[in-house]
């Protein structure tokens, strides 16, 4: 009897452990990962989010306990899947989500292109095991949703500043009925994001208005039957920052959510929110936030007790577990680029060599201003306002006007860049602004002897600063600052934040640039 209750005092101490009052940091993914989709299969959590113009497309991360993430593949990696042809920092790839059918054991993925090609959909088996190619649908509009009840798809939609639901087939993508309004929200503009839900036998349908800006919310309305009609929670929106009381609050723009039930029947929200750092100016993009969710008496949920959300939040976690501290040094060498790296549109394979130097960079004539080529570029998203970015690299084969380096990249036409170009004579490193029509160069220094060079960014809430060094790092110097605000997206629009991009342009293609690591450090 004594082994009985020690093993079940145990137990109930471990249950406890796993199931605790935790404290943690938001947001949960930082970076330009916007418009957070969540799912759960047994013990794992899925999320994915918007990628854009940008590829491998739809980043997918996955947790066991709701704040430690780790991205573990892009749900479209082939060119088969997704064609970006033209696209833009405000076309691409929308609002993807991510759903597990318990009925098959698959998971789907919807979202859509909106460069071409509408709404489609992709499944897997196995999350980390590749994806099936896409099949498109006839319901359209932005923001697809599915929701499985009973071996049957719905698919809810915003085709007409409304939301739209049909049932699918969603291995064919074949329409099984009719096309149906069921809400167009409180009155916000842009209603969008809609997915259902289904609790103590109401059906949730959950949107957001207001535009993915400062005025942005989420409200949410329920059915006792699917097809409606659905009433408005009375104290909609349930989640906003537009209002007075945060005003002043260090997260804006907070919308675009997704729910997620835990095993031990607690719920929670993710969200994409700013983080301004210039005035009123961001720069990282929306980033991926989570806030713990209560149920009423009254059956309506209630985000954070406040419907607002704290970069210090705490949670009654189902679970707990951390990741390993990220190196923040990636040495290039022969093995392919992490999940992390992107490239701008569809690349061409053939510029990208990895070799036992490091990864070498074949010099097109697809430069950084380029709207419609994919320039020999890899990408990765400053996920941090404080930070310094630093490569290594090398500048061969190259002819007089050629170019390799380090970009702080917002789009074509708008990005800051040191670089390394090739003269007659000698190389130089410059420091250039480009902003559309304005492109300045605010310092050139030349360089006679080295090999390699360092090329940093130093990023603070208000500049970047850009540095170099010919000593291995022993010591930088700085070659110019600039505003930061000039590439937030209150300037500039769009809906991609800046990435660190590093790139060779080489009008006649025979350049090739060497990188041979990338750092990244937050401070």
């Amino acid at each position: 009897m004594k082994r009985f209750l020690l093993a079940f005092a145990f137990c109930l101490i471990a249950s406890l452990c796993l199931s605790a009052q935790r404290s943690y940091d938001n947001p949960i993914i930082s970076g330009c990962y916007p418009d957070p989709s969540i799912c759960r299969s047994g013990e794992d959590y899925y999320i994915v989010n918007s990628s854009f113009h940008y590829f491998p497309s739809v980043p997918l991360w996955h947790s066991r306990d709701l704040v430690h993430w780790e991205q573990i593949a892009n749900v479209l990696d082939r060119p088969s899947q997704v064609d970006l042809t033209g696209a833009m920092r405000y076309s691409g790839i929308y609002a993807p989500t991510i759903r597990f059918d318990e009925s098959d054991s698959t998971y789907y993925m919807v979202t859509t292109n909106v460069s071409g090609g509408g709404n489609f959909c992709v499944n897997t088996k196995d999350p980390r095991g590749g994806w099936s190619e896409p099949v498109f649908l006839e319901q359209g509009g932005i923001d697809p949703s599915f929701y499985f009840e009973d071996g049957v798809c719905y698919m809810v939609s915003n085709p007409d500043g409304c939301i739209y639901m049909c049932t699918i087939d969603p291995k064919t993508g074949k329409t099984l009925s009719q096309s149906k309004p069921l809400w167009g929200g409180t009155g916000g503009r842009y209603p969008e994001g809609p997915h259902i839900y289904k609790r103590g036998g109401w059906y949730y349908l959950m949107i957001s208005e207001g535009g993915t800006e400062y005025g942005h919310m989420v409200t949410i309305a329920r059915s006792r039957d699917i097809y409606g009609p659905y009433e408005a929670n009375p104290a909609n929106p349930i989640l906003t920052h537009r209002d007075q009381s945060t005003q002043s609050s260090p997260i804006q723009a907070t919308g675009h959510s997704d729910l997620v039930q835990a095993p031990d029947g607690s719920w929670y929200l993710v969200c994409l929110g700013i983080r301004p750092q210039a005035g009123q100016n961001h720069l990282l993009g929306r980033e991926t936030f989570l806030a713990p969710v209560q149920w009423g008496s009254d059956g309506w949920p209630i985000v954070n007790g406040t419907g607002t959300i704290d970069l210090k939040m705490s949670a009654h976690l189902p679970a707990w577990a951390p990741l390993p501290q990220e190196d923040s040094v990636e040495r290039f060498g022969e093995s392919l680029l992490g999940a992390q790296w992107v490239h701008v549109r569809n690349p061409h394979q053939e510029n990208y060599e990895h070799t036992s130097d490091g990864l070498r960079l074949h010099g097109t004539a697809a430069g950084l201003d380029s709207t419609d080529d994919s320039p020999s570029m890899v990408l990765r998203r400053q996920r941090d306002i404080n930070c310094d970015a630093t490569v290594c690299l090398s500048l061969t084969s190259a002819a007089k006007g050629d170019e390799a380096g380090l970009s702080v990249f917002l789009d074509a036409g708008k990005h800051y860049d040191i670089f390394l170009r090739k003269g007659l004579f000698s190389k130089k490193i410059v420091v250039r602004y480009r902003l559309d029509n304005l492109t300045h160069i605010e310092k050139e220094v030349r360089v006679r002897g080295a090999k390699e060079v360092l090329l940093r960014v130093h990023c603070e809430a208000e500049n970047y600063t850009f540095q170099y060094s010919l000593d291995k790092g022993a010591d930088f110097v700085s070659l110019g600052s600039m505003g930061t605000r000039y590439l937030s997206e209150e300037v500039q629009g769009g809906f991609t934040g800046c990435f660190f991009g590093l790139y060779c342009f080489s009008p006649r293609s025979q350049a090739l640039a060497t990188f041979r690591s990338f750092e990244y450090n937050r401070f």
